[in-house]
């Protein structure tokens, strides 16, 4: 079962930088999509940046130049660093990964962390 952890959340002005992380666990294909997603209250999940197991990236059009999304392999962490951050950041943010290489933004992720809060304030 794979399980995954996020840390790095927190309260920020705006302006203001995080690094989230996400320690992944229970799961042994090479091939895999992780992604960062993000739900502020009475609206939809959505997807904020992706990675998959080749390194091709993507980013939600609100975050590209601010957020970077990025992996270390060997220890099977997932990071984000949110720079210039914006008080529309503000949301609970979750960690998925899927066996299938192609899903990006896609919210259609099997597995879910549980999320870590992002609040910014202006």
């Amino acid at each position: 079962q794979v399980q995954l952890v996020e840390s790095g959340g927190g309260s920020v002005q705006s302006g203001g930088s995080l690094r989230l992380s996400c320690a992944a666990s229970g799961y042994a294909t090479n091939v895999y999509s992780m992604g960062w997603f993000r739900q502020a209250p009475g609206k939809e999940r959505e997807g904020v940046a992706s990675i998959n197991s080749f390194g091709s990236t993507d980013y939600a059009d609100s975050v590209k130049g601010r957020f970077t999304i990025y992996q270390d392999k060997a220890k099977k962490t997932l990071h984000l660093q949110m720079n210039s951050l914006k008080p529309e950041d503000t949301a609970m943010y979750f960690c998925a990964f899927d066996p299938r290489s192609w899903l990006g933004l896609a919210t259609s992720y099997l597995y879910w962390g549980q999320g870590t809060q992002v609040t910014v304030s202006s």
